[in-house]
């Protein structure tokens, strides 16, 4: 048990300095989900699998093809046919020995009538609006809260949702467009954040939606929408 104590005290020694070791230790008895394992979850799954949280769980019932691998930075080549959920957990047990993961093959609807147990927070990385509303309702019937995230182009969009709603946006079968790995990370490091801060007790916004995109002249542009009821108005900051 001492050896182990070094080890993981070793492991995590940056991220204790940063809030001690009560927090980190906390960290292991929260429990998590991210849906889907393309290119958000390629990132929440690296920043969060190394970070100290006891279990995650990974769902996707999509296989690693040669256009995601330049942006899905857990794939390599070799991954080429696996499935990406699957992929994602073997990575993530070569990096992080004190982390549980699990690999759910198959859509978000099927994981979520066989779910178990109540998770901490629920993180989408889809890239389909009406899973989306699916995963809020699903959220809200469980009482737990959930960040949204969608990146496209050179802009993204992040939300923390707990009291809100999804339903204030517009459901589509919108379908996104080109894409470059740069923005795709920063996205998800921005959602990755939000989850770690809350879930070892930092403070985070909620209900704000956060909208980051590159203007003409490459310069990075923050804004913050406050995100009501559905049906009410979308203030802006």
């Amino acid at each position: 048990m001492a050896s182990e104590t070094v080890a993981f005290e070793g492991y995590f020694r940056r991220q204790i300095e940063l809030w001690g070791l009560e927090a980190q230790v906390s960290l292991r008895e929260k429990r998590i989900v991210i849906v889907g394992c393309g290119g958000l979850g390629s990132s929440l799954a690296l920043a969060l699998g190394s970070s100290g949280i006891g279990e995650i769980h990974l769902v996707d019932f999509d296989e690693v093809n040669l256009h995601n691998i330049h942006r899905q930075i857990v794939f390599t080549l070799e991954d080429e046919g696996k499935n990406k959920a699957v992929a994602t957990a073997e990575l993530l047990r070569r990096k992080n020995p004190f982390l549980t993961v699990k690999a759910f093959e198959s859509d978000f609807d099927t994981f979520a009538a066989k779910a178990e147990g109540k998770y901490d927070l629920i993180l989408d990385a889809t890239d389909n609006l009406p899973v989306r509303e699916r995963i809020d309702a699903w959220a809200k019937a469980q009482k737990t809260p959930w960040i949204y995230a969608s990146v496209e182009e050179f802009n993204g969009q992040v939300c923390f949702f707990e009291r809100s709603s999804f339903g204030v946006f517009t459901v589509s079968d919108h379908r996104p467009g080109g894409i470059a790995a740069p923005i795709v990370m920063q996205i998800g490091s921005f959602q990755a954040n939000l989850a770690l801060r809350y879930l070892a007790g930092l403070p985070v916004r909620k209900d704000w939606l956060h909208y980051l995109y590159y203007d003409e002249e490459g310069e990075l542009v923050i804004q913050k929408f406050a995100v009501p009821a559905e049906c009410d108005e979308v203030g802006k900051e």
